[in-house]
């Protein structure tokens, strides 16, 4: 009686480790994409404004500042595939949360860009900076709750188990 119990707890294991798996790929992938589009979305997609009487604009260097940002959200993309620990993980997704939040400010707070709200850098390039922002939050922050109950889950059916 007590083997089949065993291989049916077993297979569940099996089953949960697999499907976290595929949670754990999709999320980081999705987060390195993010990243890369945070990073190069305003260099090459979206762009900002070009040189203006031979100075560089504000919108180039809020660029700039989201190139080192994005790189950042795509390396803890990677690290979150990578780590397979709870508490690991957790804190990636509390970084990129953080990162996030920092790639929202920079447009609008910390650097800004062209004074006039007509440019490019307005119209299309911190649009987008914007919506992959708020993306990243959202889906970094679903992460942390996902990963807490999934430690919490664990935790309690180790206490069962023992």
């Amino acid at each position: 009686m007590a083997a089949p119990v065993h291989r049916v707890i077993t297979v569940a294991t099996h089953f949960a480790s697999e499907v976290i798996l595929k949670i754990r790929l999709s999320y980081g992938i999705t987060i390195v994409i993010l990243g890369l589009l945070i990073a190069l979305g305003p260099q090459f997609l979206f762009k900002v404004c070009t040189v203006h009487n031979g100075v560089l604009p504000l919108c180039h260097w809020s660029a700039q500042a989201e190139l080192g940002m994005g790189m950042l959200v795509a390396a803890l993309g990677l690290c979150f595939i990578v780590f397979s620990d709870l508490k690991t993980q957790q804190g990636f997704a509390i970084g990129i949360f953080l990162t996030g939040i920092i790639v929202l400010g920079i447009p609008y707070a910390l650097i800004g860009g062209c004074t006039a709200k007509t440019m490019a850098c307005h119209r299309v390039a911190f649009l987008a900076l914007t919506v992959e922002g708020v993306i990243l939050l959202a889906y970094s922050a679903v992460m942390v709750v996902f990963i807490e109950m999934k430690e919490q889950f664990a935790t309690e059916a180790a206490l069962k188990a023992g």
